[in-house]
């Protein structure tokens, strides 16, 4: 049986969420809250297995508690439920197991509760403490996905679609197929999370996946040029040009 916790400051919402996990056999709430402050109580109590949470919550936010239960031996899975879409990068660096955005579908929320419930007999053990213990090794967490805004929707796109990514100041380009998706990441944070190869940062604005690279040539004796499958011509930095010569080898 898996045990669920419902926060949310809204009644409405909470009655909702408890008439859908009523509705499967195999899930059981065990409480609800209205606020931070009384949602970190009650799982400190309860100790559920997966938490529907809520981002804008009065006293502390969904955010800050899902940072504070950093600090629990055995963390819940987080699933957030909000009607904003641009807490989703927020959300998924935080190793939260999914991200309903508001108003979400009865099938969607199932989807999202048998996630949980598949996570939890894995190993037993929270995302956020996998998390947590990696940090604790002073690695970063690396991503196998990333989330992408599309229209009023936040949909999960595996790190194997992306070609490359591309710097404007504070934001990232992220480039796969025919689509370009905006997000608020810098480019430096973003690299650090990203498996190396295939992935390679090629010029400080410009990170390619190698799967997608039909060649790499030399411009002349320093610098270098990526081309992708694409056609898209990706330029190599002269700092970079090091790191294409040692993957030659």
């Amino acid at each position: 049986m898996l045990t669920t916790l419902v926060v949310d400051d809204e009644p409405l919402a909470r009655r909702r969420l408890t008439s859908l996990i009523a509705e499967v056999p195999w899930a059981t709430q065990v409480g609800e809250a209205s606020d931070g402050v009384a949602a970190l109580d009650m799982i400190a109590r309860q100790q559920p297995d997966a938490v529907f949470l809520d981002i804008q919550i009065p006293a502390l936010s969904g955010l800050e508690v899902v940072k504070r239960l950093r600090a629990l031996s055995q963390p819940p899975t987080i699933i957030f439920t909000t009607a904003h879409d641009q807490y989703a990068v927020t959300a998924f660096e935080l190793e939260a197991l999914d991200y309903l955005l508001k108003p979400f579908s009865n099938q969607r929320f199932i989807t999202a509760l048998e996630r949980a419930r598949q996570a939890h007999a894995r190993d037993n053990i929270g995302a956020l403490e996998r998390a947590q213990t990696l940090l604790a090794r002073s690695q970063p967490v690396l991503l196998d996905r990333i989330f992408v805004r599309e229209m009023n929707a936040v949909t999960p796109v595996a790190l194997s679609e992306v070609e490359r990514i591309e710097a404007h100041d504070d934001y990232v380009l992220v480039h796969r197929a025919q689509r370009k998706h905006l997000l608020s990441l810098r480019i430096g944070d973003l690299e650090q999370r990203l498996p190396h190869p295939p992935f390679i940062r090629v010029h400080r604005s410009h990170i390619v996946n190698l799967d997608y690279v039909e060649r790499i040539v030399g411009l002349d004796g320093a610098r270098f040029e990526v081309i992708m499958k694409n056609g898209v011509l990706v330029p190599v930095s002269r700092a970079r040009s090091r790191e294409i010569r040692r993957l030659s080898r």
